[in-house]
């Protein structure tokens, strides 16, 4: 049975090498991973064969017409969504995240109040801010810097009869946190609030299951989990119903089509499709061991969902090598959770600090081929809270199931050198 390092084959850019010969370390996940090849494939082969634009009455357009139906049901399947018409597609999640905060805004008054979190990325926050300009107020459940990790204990007081909707990432991109969105979901159901939660970070990570979390919106990325530059959105049908879109007057005004402004990324879509495929034959291959964890499940649906288990499981892995390596180095700091047997709780991406800057360390780290960020990664209420901001924000590591063991250790002799 292959195992996930002989995945790495079907990543052409896994296979490239520096003028010393050396294979480049991707360590920069979180901010895009990168593709197999029947992805690129897929990208390609629309523009060769069925380059079109929709509801046509030839072979191309009817083609393209198939590939984006076959598309949502695919982002369906991921999501274990109940219809294919719950999932709409953008240009990414920031700005389908936009575009849903004018829809819902509209629905809004002064005073409403709306719940964010300072652990999210600034997609989840600066969309909604905007909404100050009704009269809307925001409300922020903080964070513990020790682990950061929400302050569940404070939300209750967030919460009141005003609030409007609640929103929250899955996971954070910064310190790698998996929150807990269940119980957010269902405390914001008690006060008859719509939950929209970003699965950005999460998605390349772990199984999502919308129908089991209960949320209103969720929305991700597919460039951040082995597919193209775009976005989606999943919503209940009763969601998608209750908002009218910003649109042009001949676009269908059904949902999820009247939430897809102008023409749509074609070729990206199939991409998707694609990447969705990708992961599905990692369910096949990889993840035997957790058939009987989604017995429920049947098809594709049950595949994919073995397939996330199985990289949860994998990663875990990378994410205790990575800390105690760190932990080991006296001049590291790391941010987020560390303690070994809460694994689970985290992604395998990791920030710190050193006594250097963090453009110094990724500099560095970049002319040994190994690939890494550094700044604020767009999770502004992190680095802000946190007080590292104005001292050229952290320095992430961010691993997805593609890495390797030996990549680990190679990053961390560089470190060990500092």
């Amino acid at each position: 049975m292959p195992t996930f390092p002989a995945l790495r084959s079907q990543f052409p850019a896994l296979q490239m090498r520096d003028a010393q010969d050396r294979l480049a370390v991707y360590f920069d996940g979180p901010g895009g991973t990168q593709v197999p090849q029947r992805v690129i494939d897929a990208v390609s082969g629309y523009y060769i064969k069925t380059n079109s634009n929709t509801h046509g009455a030839f072979y191309t357009s009817q083609k393209t017409n198939e590939i984006l139906h076959e598309a949502r049901s695919a982002m369906a399947d991921f999501f274990n969504a109940a219809s294919p018409e719950q999932i709409a597609f953008g240009a990414n999640m920031t700005t389908l995240t936009f575009h849903m905060s004018r829809c819902i805004g509209r629905t809004l008054q002064a005073g409403d109040e709306i719940v964010l979190t300072r652990l999210d990325h600034d997609a989840n926050v600066s969309p909604w801010l905007a909404l100050e300009e009704r009269g809307v107020k925001i409300r922020f459940l903080d964070f513990h810097p020790e682990d950061c990790t929400l302050a569940y204990e404070s939300l209750g007081d967030l919460l009141s009869k005003k609030t409007r909707l609640v929103a929250v990432g899955y996971a954070s991109n910064a310190t790698g946190t998996i929150n807990d969105v269940r119980r957010i979901i269902q405390m914001a159901q008690r006060v008859g609030a719509l939950t929209y939660i970003d699965a950005v970070h999460y998605a390349p990570h772990a199984p999502i299951d919308v129908q089991a979390l209960g949320c209103d919106f969720l929305v991700c990325s597919p460039y951040k989990f082995f597919g193209p530059h775009m976005g989606v959105l999943y919503g209940k049908a009763e969601a998608l119903s209750r908002f009218q879109a910003y649109k042009v007057r001949p676009q269908d005004s059904q949902p999820p089509y009247r939430f897809e402004t102008g023409t749509l990324n074609h070729e990206g879509i199939a991409g998707t499709a694609a990447a969705i495929d990708y992961l599905a034959e990692v369910g096949k291959t990889c993840g035997a061991e957790f058939q009987t964890s989604y017995q429920n499940f049947s098809g594709r649906k049950q595949l994919l969902k073995m397939a996330m288990a199985a990289i949860q499981n994998y990663e875990r892995g990378f994410s205790e090598k990575l800390i105690a390596g760190l932990q080991a180095i006296p001049t590291v700091k790391i941010y987020g959770i560390t303690e070994l047997a809460r694994m689970l709780e985290r992604t395998p991406t990791v920030s710190i600090r050193m006594q250097q800057p963090p453009s110094v360390i990724a500099e560095r780290l970049g002319r040994e081929n190994i690939y890494v960020w550094e700044g604020n990664f767009y999770a502004l209420e992190v680095t802000t809270r946190l007080g590292v901001e104005e001292h050229g924000g952290l320095v992430r590591i961010g691993l997805v199931h593609y890495n390797t063991e030996e990549e680990i250790t190679r990053c961390l002799q560089v470190l060990r050198e500092f």
